[in-house]
């Protein structure tokens, strides 16, 4: 249900770079960029506008995220780094299977009730004052952009399975405002009331009603008792300083084991870091599974890594989506943050009461000990990172589902070892390793290596959205800055 990738053309371009006097942004769109600046203006903290930034795409880009999926945040603030869960479980009247579509694969929506949280926590201006340019752009509306148009035809016959015949997304062409009025009067109650706006009342018998008509079986009541997780992050040494990963239900120790594995032993000028890489993915995904079960214990697992030559594993699963952003205040607050529906558009299943889709999260549930149950969370995608060296704090975050981890991974690499800044590892080329092969951007330098040390190479164009879109907002001795990737939409900006 992914996007189908372009054909082979254009070469890698530049990361998008800012600074800020009381902050700097990176995030899935230029219009989130303008929201998040707006409350840093106006006195918000870093968190303050990272939700702001979320709420506008949930607006804008409903197929990448929205009210009905999920958020996840790192946030370092003057206590140290926090770790702040926005996923739900499936019902608790869930049978012990699921699907990956439709109303049987929705859990419930985690994002209303993190953002609740994470602006109670951390923030400054409060959710109303957080949630205002959200409900703006929901009552009076934005131009349709292509890739929303394209994403919404590709997915129509999904949609209107789902119940959104009448949805404005579905019918707009590009250029024509959206405007979404029932999505707005939802925001606009979660900005007077609360979470109880949405967790309870009309709003979550609405969820149900839509969630029920297309097959699945949430009641008001899994709403009801669905509760935000706070908690300390996973964390590892690197490169003199510390990596802090979303603890479960993410995947985020993976990108942690593989890390750890550098960590621990040498690697030599000579190393093929990319080849490193890609052994390194395909090891910790032999783990994914034991992601909700083992969390941090993983770190202790041992890794089988071959330097000489291709394993051929096989790597993770090809589905993406998702949007990120991250954010640096003036004070030092730094948060990586992640939001999704999971596949586009989530499960299809539309509610038009309140003008969204819900997420298709269950389609996350894998085999023991990630498998479904009542109640349960699957394995989350969604693997926000924070890195602390000396006195430098940098958020880094990407979508791409599977390909976070190594995505991430390529980035750390080579800052470290390629001797290269942030935006320029950024922009580089990537490889993706996914199921029996391996995706490697036509412009990448270790294409014909890879190649020649087995690996089942599938030259790609490096705009391929299946290599991410990361999003990174620094926080050091010369102010607020960020940097973004110059794949899908991601913009920069600062204030």
């Amino acid at each position: 249900m992914g996007p189908v990738p372009p054909p082979l053309s254009s070469p890698a371009g530049s990361a998008s770079v800012a600074t800020g006097r009381f902050g700097a942004v990176a995030a899935g769109h230029t219009l989130a960029i303008d929201a998040a600046l707006d409350i840093l203006r106006a006195g918000g903290t870093a968190m303050d506008a990272a939700v702001a930034a979320h709420a506008v795409l949930c607006v804008i880009m409903p197929d990448a995220c929205g009210l009905g999926g999920d958020s996840l945040f790192l946030v370092r603030g003057d206590a140290g780094v926090q770790a702040i869960n926005g996923t739900g479980a499936v019902g608790a009247g869930a049978e012990a299977s699921w699907a990956a579509d439709g109303g049987a694969s929705v859990t419930v929506p985690g994002s209303v009730a993190a953002w609740s949280e994470a602006v109670s926590r951390h923030g400054r201006l409060g959710l109303a004052r957080v949630l205002t340019p959200a409900i703006a752009l929901a009552q009076h509306g934005f131009p349709a952009e292509r890739p929303l148009c394209a994403a919404a035809d590709a997915q129509r016959a999904r949609l209107l399975r789902g119940g959104a015949a009448d949805w404005s997304v579905l019918s707009a062409r590009p250029g024509e405002r959206i405007v979404q009025p029932s999505l707005a009067e939802v925001l606009t109650a979660v900005a007077e009331r609360g979470t109880a706006a949405y967790y309870a009342g009309w709003v979550a018998e609405a969820i149900c009603r839509a969630a029920a008509r297309d097959g699945g079986s949430l009641i008001p009541a899994d709403l009801a008792s669905h509760r935000t997780v706070v908690t300390e992050p996973i964390t590892i040494g690197w490169d003199g300083g510390t990596v802090h990963v979303q603890p479960p239900s993410s995947q985020g120790v993976l990108l942690a084991m593989a890390l750890q594995w550098v960590e621990r032993f040498e690697v030599s000028g000579s190393t093929q870091l990319d080849h490193l890489g890609v052994e390194l993915t395909q090891a910790v995904f032999g783990f994914r599974d034991r992601c909700v079960q083992d969390g941090a214990a993983l770190l202790e697992q041992r890794l089988e890594v071959n330097l000489a030559v291709a394993s051929r594993r096989g790597g993770p699963r090809s589905y993406l989506h998702t949007t990120g952003v991250a954010v640096a205040d003036a004070e030092g607050m730094v948060v990586s943050s992640l939001l999704s529906v999971f596949d586009d558009f989530g499960s299809g299943t539309f509610v038009p009461e309140c003008g969204l889709v819900l997420n298709n999260r269950a389609a996350g549930f894998t085999g023991p000990p990630n498998d479904p149950g009542a109640g349960r969370r699957p394995v989350h995608t969604l693997a926000p990172v924070i890195l602390e060296i000396g006195d430098t704090v940098t958020a880094l975050a990407t979508p791409g589902a599977d390909g976070q981890v190594q995505t991430l991974l390529q980035v750390l690499l080579a800052v470290r070892y390629g001797r290269q800044d942030l935006a320029t590892a950024i922009s580089a080329p990537r490889w993706r390793s996914e199921e029996d092969s391996l995706l490697v951007g036509v412009g990448h330098p270790a294409l014909r290596s890879l190649r020649e040390l087995g690996h089942r190479v599938v030259p790609s164009v490096d705009a391929d959205p299946r290599f991410g879109a990361v999003v990174s907002a620094t926080s050091g001795p010369a102010g607020p800055s960020a940097a973004g990737d110059w794949r899908r939409q991601v913009a920069t900006g600062g204030a």
